[in-house]
């Protein structure tokens, strides 16, 4: 409403600019028509100004978290004096975090960052920020979610701090330096020594900024800590502490309320303490409740609960904080594995970069929520956050929709890899347990971390010198974090070169193997040689391989399918192999493979990312996706490849592949069936007696985790029946296209938020006149959007796709693209319309409902 008031007035002020003119002119009057549109000009300057300033109203009756990302000034490069209050800014360009200057940038060959960063620009960049404020008593402080890299902050011109690292959230007291009225607050952000990332980082304030007020007498920031001790499925013991802290110059006499509400909105059990806190003091508080019945947290039914932390004094509300959290116990065992609420779950577990294709590091929510309910239907139940801290919101979702996390904070102690020269090695030994604390404080509420990792491939892990870090670290997790273990992703446990120090590995609560099967005969051994050597080792699979490629691109002969010369019929073996030793080892707690989506960076030119995933940077999924759905769930399922367009090539022989859970697939290939494969895993031993079975055994063709078929080409239809128990249970067809046709546009959902962040994914396949997805179509696709919504993405999840990362005008890859259409805060209908030339266009029309916002 002040904006379109603003506007208002600013085209109001125009108006009278051009009628006093032309007035007091044919009047004739002596009044230099200079000054008129002088003073003009100087109110339409002075509500600009005020019009990019923030205007913040403080409730002093309560606490305020405030979303601080609008109306942020920014400028790329460096440049002197924009600290200061009174730094003239008006010229930068005004934007809305999160911001990541990088993927606003050209894939460059030259590009500083080389193939580690996907080959965009980084540099220097400035922000700064204009707020108004009734300044009063309350407490302030300003929190960053994640800025990449080495931010300094000022407030007023009053330097607060520098931070190094890139991910790891931090906040800055701001209270002393505060006035009534205007505050300036700058930013700047300095990626531009290089190369200090083995991957896409993004440059900026790529995460959520956020303002919070308090009384002086308040809970700190990341200030309660809930634990669960005793966990069963009739009562649960919940362990509550609070840091209090009194900014008052005065003693506080005090009431700490905390108020168990389960998911419905009901209080299940409060407790009240008198507490007193000194002047300055910041001090710790324990209070202990039983909840009686239990909804407890698992990964098929996340169940959360909030905690209610209040503050009064003399009868008066004088703070107040919410802390979701969940009820669960874990257990991690060297013989039977990690265990959840007492049951035993493998952790079927992907590792996670932090970007997404088009929107770099700065990605949306919306956007992430979706990737995750892909990887719910592959039956993922795991995340490993490699090789950092992510985004709040990202936990969040792994709390809500039941993921179990490993937390990984470090890429690098104090030795450098391989070409990052300017990497957080430099800052390790004077950040790291600031920046650890921080990062255990946010993340150990979430009872979605079960296991936290201190670090990934870290050279120290084969030096007497890593030994001593290692226990430094362990040190910080066991006391600040005592609830989870810690392991480190380790990839030279068996290594010809420096293989990890025994004593280092000794250390950890859970031993980490990265590519457990990478030397001589654990390729085919795997963990067992350690289990034999050291049986009391809890075991994980910290990273591993994947079923990798670019989606729908097949090669017989491994030369344009990946970097890594595998043909689509054979690609997947080593993963099969390493999954039915996982699978059938109840001492191996889970794996992670590398990796569950495709990123930027860690690539070579002319591509810009990896393909390691299993689903693409535009969230659709490979080939390898469906196999381990085949392994990871239950409800019937069949997938078929390659494609069907083998065109001058009939005749020849082509393997035809398929990842099934059923029991038996018949394929048919236009009507005329090439015969049934079965297969079974883990197969049945005798129950009960000599040659008696639970079940009847299948009597699998195959030992493999796939069925095959050679099948000479022809044009047609391919189909797979399959079945369990002998009867039809799912089929599937692979079609031979023809020419492209006409675009098909759909989307995730039909209605979206007018909250003016809310996301609806558009898809376009691109097909043939009988609606047949063209599996290699490239034809280049333009959205157009009207109503109440804006485009902000197209991403094809092409790795070899150069264009520029915001271009609105993109090339569908093997027959797809995704549009990213965001709502505006007018509540209305939103018209999309994919289009191509030569195609038949596609649209569709969805609603834009009020939002709740207040």
């Amino acid at each position: 409403m002040m904006k379109k008031l603003l506007f208002t007035l600013i085209c109001g002020f125009a108006g009278f600019s051009i009628w006093a003119q032309e007035r007091f002119m044919k009047n004739k009057n002596k009044i230099n028509k200079t000054i008129i549109f002088g003073i003009s000009c100087f109110v339409l300057v002075s509500l600009n100004i005020n019009a990019h300033s923030s205007n913040i109203k403080f409730d002093k009756n309560s606490r305020q978290r405030i979303l601080f990302d609008e109306s942020w000034k920014f400028n790329q490069g460096d440049i002197s004096g924009a600290e200061n209050i009174d730094f003239n800014d008006e010229s930068w360009r005004l934007l809305t975090l999160p911001h990541d200057w990088s993927i606003e940038g050209e894939y460059d060959e030259h590009a500083s960052t080389g193939g580690s960063g996907g080959y965009l620009p980084t540099g220097i960049g400035w922000y700064r920020k204009h707020f108004n404020i009734s300044k009063g008593s309350q407490n302030c402080w300003i929190e960053f979610d994640g800025v990449y890299m080495n931010s300094e902050v000022w407030i007023n011109g009053n330097y607060l701090g520098k931070h190094a690292n890139g991910y790891i959230s931090f906040y800055y007291d701001i209270t002393p330096y505060l006035k009534d009225g205007e505050n300036v607050i700058a930013v700047k952000v300095d990626n531009s020594i290089q190369t200090n990332s083995r991957w896409y980082s993004g440059s900026g304030i790529y995460r959520h900024v956020w303002l919070n007020v308090a009384n002086p007498l308040h809970i700190s920031q990341w200030g309660t800590y809930v634990t669960t001790p005793f966990v069963d499925s009739l009562s649960a013991t919940v362990c509550i502490k609070t840091i209090v802290e009194n900014n008052y110059s005065e003693v506080k006499n005090a009431v700490l309320s905390s108020r168990i509400v389960d998911s419905q909105g009901k209080v299940v059990v409060e407790t009240k303490n008198s507490i007193i806190v000194n002047t300055g003091e910041k001090k710790e508080f324990t209070q202990f409740v039983n909840v009686n019945n239990p909804s407890l947290w698992s990964v098929d039914f996340p169940s959360m609960y909030t905690l209610n932390s209040s503050i009064t004094v003399n009868g008066k509300i004088v703070d107040n904080f919410e802390t979701p959290f969940g009820i669960r116990s874990i257990e991690f065992d060297a013989m039977k594995g990690f265990l959840l609420n007492g049951e035993q779950v493998k952790m079927n577990g992907v590792c996670l970069h932090h970007d997404a294709g088009c929107f770099g590091a700065a990605v949306p929510v919306q956007v992430w929520e979706r990737r995750f309910k892909i990887l719910k239907e592959m039956g993922c139940n795991a995340i490993r956050t490699s090789h950092n801290a992510m985004a709040p919101e990202f936990m969040d979702l792994c709390d809500r929709m039941g993921f179990l996390v490993m937390d990984e904070p470090f890429d690098e102690w104090e030795e450098a890899k391989g070409n990052t020269t300017s990497a957080y090695h430099l800052y390790f030994k004077e950040n790291w347990e600031n920046d650890l604390i921080s990062f255990i404080h946010r993340d150990r509420n979430h009872p979605s971390v079960v296991i936290w990792s201190a670090g990934n491939e870290i050279p120290e892990q084969s030096t007497t010198r890593g030994q001593e870090v290692l226990k430094q670290l362990l040190d910080v997790f066991h006391r600040e974090g005592p609830t989870r273990p810690v392991t480190t992703a380790n990839d030279r446990i068996e290594d010809d070169g420096r293989a990890a120090l025994l004593p280092f590995l000794e250390m950890e609560d859970v031993v980490g193997y990265n590519y457990v099967d990478r030397w001589h005969e654990r390729r085919e051994q795997y963990y067992s040689i350690d289990k034999i050597n050291h049986p009391d080792w809890i075991m994980i699979g910290t990273e591993n391989v994947s079923v990798r490629g670019d989606r729908g691109a097949y090669s017989l002969d491994g030369k344009n399918n990946n970097k890594h010369g595998l043909a689509y019929n054979n690609g997947m073996i080593r993963a099969e192999q390493l999954w039915k030793f996982t699978a059938t080892r109840d001492y191996v707690c889970g794996d992670f493979m590398w990796t569950g989506i495709d990123y930027l960076g860690e690539s070579r030119w002319p591509r810009k990312g990896s393909d390691a995933g299993v689903i693409d940077m535009a969230g659709f999924p490979k080939d390898g996706y469906y196999f381990y759905q085949s392994q990871w769930t239950d409800n019937p399922m069949i997938h078929i490849l390659p494609h069907w367009n083998w065109a001058g090539i009939e005749g020849e022989i082509i393997p035809v592949i398929a990842y099934s859970n059923c029991d038996a697939v018949e394929l048919f290939v236009n009507g005329k069936s090439y015969g049934e494969q079965k297969l079974e895993f883990p197969r049945p031993g005798n129950s009960g007696g000599w040659n008696t079975y639970d079940k009847p055994p299948i009597n699998g063709n195959t030992a493999d985790l796939h069925l095959t078929w050679n099948i000479p080409y022809e044009p047609g239809t391919l189909k797979a029946v399959g079945k369990r128990d002998g009867e039809i249970v799912y089929t599937s067809t692979v079609t031979t296209a023809g020419a492209p046709a006409a675009l098909r546009l759909s989307v995730d959902k039909n209605s979206i938020t007018a909250n003016g962040y809310d996301i609806v994914h558009s898809k376009v396949e691109i097909v043939d006149a009988y609606g047949v997805v063209v599996p290699e179509a490239d034809n280049e696709i333009q959205f157009e959007v009207r109503g109440e919504g804006k485009l902000i993405g197209i991403e094809n999840g092409n790795q070899s796709d150069l264009t520029s990362p915001t271009s609105k005008i993109k090339k569908a890859f093997n027959g797809l693209i995704l549009g990213y259409i965001q709502s505006n805060e007018k509540p209305g209908n939103i018209n999309i319309k994919a289009s191509s030339t030569g195609l038949k266009d596609s649209e569709i029309t969805i609603t834009v409902v009020e939002s709740n916002k207040k």
